[in-house]
């Protein structure tokens, strides 16, 4: 799998540029504020179909303009691809593959597969659950489309159920909706709790092993956390889902109270543990520093063992943030694949094997 090219229009400091990239690695340098990051935010945004760096799509919009685009040709399972995001200040963004639009993002998220490491990943074991249920479901969106599809109507039904109950004080109506909304949203959430709670355990065993290579006398584990009343996370969707009604129907005067969703998956979290110890309390910064490239490798490893070919691998500076070990540990595990790496500092080309070299400037190929 590789990003063949990828052009920029209006989109974030680029006015118009046109990337052709080496299948192998490609070290995109530059001063810092030049554009680096961008380019590989275009890149991911073609596999997740959303800006890693902002929820507003229409922040990709270069200053002053009202539209932008994004198209990339890649190859992927033995196909050629074209992928088309159009951005709009008005519209909400428009995509379009091999020319033809498609109605939902599900149907485009997943075609093309990315694992992005940025420098804000490093703190991923120290943030709080929201980045690891984020970091979960940026990988299933791409592994499981119907995955994507239940993710964005429970999404839905949250934001919907939320406004019932923070309106319901001054509309007591309102709260007559409030159980068809908490059903419809434990049939979804035990599809959703399924496939987070089978993806953490083979994320872990993975991860695990990742971390015994870098420091082989530590030992990483974790579980998949959800709604207490889940006795058993990898049960039948029906199962979890009468646990999750019985749950919701127990707490209703206490979401109305609180007027919020107390729980459900959007409260999920993904526990890791350090030689038996929460390691977002006792970790120190090495260890922090070690679970998350664990993790982000592993999760590399999983794209590979599904589909048979390595996703691209997206490195945001991220290199220049780890010591000397951990740098020599990244490079040596992405012997295969496409890899991008931005970087600002000298010497990282020449530990890397043969590919492509950009250095950008003001949003522009110098």
């Amino acid at each position: 799998m590789n990003i063949c090219s990828l052009e920029l229009e209006q989109f974030r400091n680029y006015e118009q540029a046109r990337f052709v990239f080496d299948p192998a690695v490609n070290l995109i340098c530059g001063e810092n504020g030049q554009g680096k990051t961008n380019l590989l935010e275009a890149a991911a945004a073609c596999s997740t179909m959303r800006l890693f760096r902002t929820a507003q799509k229409k922040e990709g919009l270069r200053f002053g303009q009202d539209h932008a685009r994004i198209q990339a040709e890649f190859q992927a399972q033995g196909r050629d691809f074209a992928l088309e995001l159009r951005l709009s200040r008005l519209k909400s963004m428009e995509i379009y593959k091999n020319d033809v639009r498609q109605k939902r993002q599900a149907d485009a998220q997943g075609l093309l597969k990315t694992v992005l490491f940025c420098p804000e990943d490093l703190m991923l074991v120290r943030q709080g659950a929201a980045a690891r249920r984020r970091f979960l479901d940026t990988a299933l969106c791409q592994l499981r489309p119907n995955y994507a599809r239940y993710l964005e109507e429970y999404h839905r039904l949250h934001d919907h159920k939320t406004r019932i109950l923070r309106d319901s004080e001054q509309k007591p109506s309102l709260l007559s909706m409030w159980e068809d909304f908490s059903l419809r949203m434990a049939h979804i959430g035990a599809q959703i709790i399924r496939y987070r709670a089978y993806y953490s355990k083979k994320l872990l065993a993975a991860a695990a092993g990742v971390y015994a290579d870098i420091a082989p006398h530590e030992a990483l584990s974790g579980m998949y956390q959800t709604v207490s009343s889940v006795t058993d996370p990898y049960a039948s969707a029906g199962q979890i889902e009468k646990q999750l009604v019985d749950h919701v129907l127990q707490h209703k005067q206490a979401e109305i109270a609180a007027k919020s969703c107390l729980s459900g998956p959007h409260k999920d979290d993904l526990v890791l543990m350090l030689d038996g110890r929460s390691a977002a309390s006792f970790a120190s910064q090495g260890q922090v520093r070690t679970c998350t490239l664990s993790l982000k490798l592993a999760e590399r490893e999983l794209f590979f063992s599904e589909d048979g070919e390595y996703p691209v691998l997206l490195l945001d500076d991220v290199l220049s943030e780890l010591d000397r070990r951990r740098q020599d540990f990244v490079l040596n595990h992405i012997a295969a694949g496409q890899v991008m790496i931005t970087c600002c500092e000298d010497g990282v080309s020449d530990k890397l094997r043969a590919g492509a070299v950009f250095s950008i400037k003001n949003g522009k190929i110098v």
